[in-house]
């Protein structure tokens, strides 16, 4: 596990614009389907640390308005939205851009340190039938304009459901210009040796016949030894790998604040 306390604490401030702002909480790292593949496929998903960690990577904004989406795109309609209840003020997408496209505009100003940007993004790992998260990078540590998020609808006339508190917005703090400080390079393996040996002592844990010796000892219903090297930390011949591996991410939470009362000039 990697060391926390010595870490740097960056603001990230959420100015709320309206009272139907949706919840923000870390990223879960759990999913449905995971859960259920586990219980089918002896549990690999929720072994699978790159997922479970992708899927911690972030704050996700939490759908406060359950609804049915459906893309027509005829007779003058783009996609009808139904709304479980018509209460007035409740935050809901729209249909502006057509094409099948729902809106969340966020009643939310994100304000992030001074150089960096905020990936709005869908969950992570979190397929929905017949809908798509679409992402946008936003320059918030100066911009004063709030920002929508967006689904594209990618089947025609087939109702989509949004429940209460499923996640629509995951949100990533990303460094400016971070990217383009990269020199990408492809090299022959054997240019490292230590690295090639490494590597060829796992692609040979992972030879087709163990693979298959594998699946027919789970259909026979008995239980296989988990290679768990990386989740672990360290390589396939036991030398430990980077030293602030994580198993996990602890992201703190938003915290709500108390309203501040506007400052006037005292009488002198």
């Amino acid at each position: 596990m990697s060391d926390e306390s010595n870490r740097p604490v960056r603001p990230l401030i959420g100015f709320i614009t309206a009272d139907n702002a949706p919840q923000i909480t870390p990223a879960s790292p759990s999913r449905t389907w995971m859960a259920k593949q586990s219980e089918a496929n002896k549990g690999w998903p929720s072994r699978c640390l790159p997922m479970l960690i992708a899927n911690q990577s972030g704050w996700e904004l939490r759908n406060p308005s359950a609804f049915t989406a459906t893309w027509f795109d005829q007779d003058g309609m783009d996609v009808l939205i139904q709304p479980d209840k018509h209460d007035a003020g409740q935050l809901l997408p729209v249909s502006h851009f057509g094409n099948g496209i729902l809106s969340w505009r966020l009643p939310i100003l994100f304000r992030t340190p001074e150089g960096y940007n905020l990936l709005a993004r869908g969950p992570a790992n979190y397929p929905k039938d017949a809908i798509s998260p679409l992402e946008g990078v936003v320059e918030t540590d100066w911009a004063s304009q709030s920002f929508s998020m967006n689904w594209k609808l990618t089947r025609k006339l087939m109702p989509v459901r949004f429940e209460v508190d499923e996640p629509i917005c995951l949100i990533v703090p990303q460094r400016r210009g971070e990217l383009e400080e990269f020199a990408p390079e492809l090299r022959r393996i054997e240019s490292d040796e230590d690295l090639q040996r490494k590597h060829e002592s796992f692609l040979r844990s992972r030879s087709v016949a163990k693979q298959a010796e594998q699946v027919a000892r789970v259909a026979a219903g008995e239980r296989v030894e988990w290679q768990g090297d990386y989740t672990r930390g360290r390589h396939f011949d036991g030398e430990a790998g980077a030293p602030d591996h994580q198993t996990r991410r602890h992201l703190r939470p938003f915290v709500q604040l108390e309203q501040e009362k506007p400052q006037h000039d005292t009488p002198q």
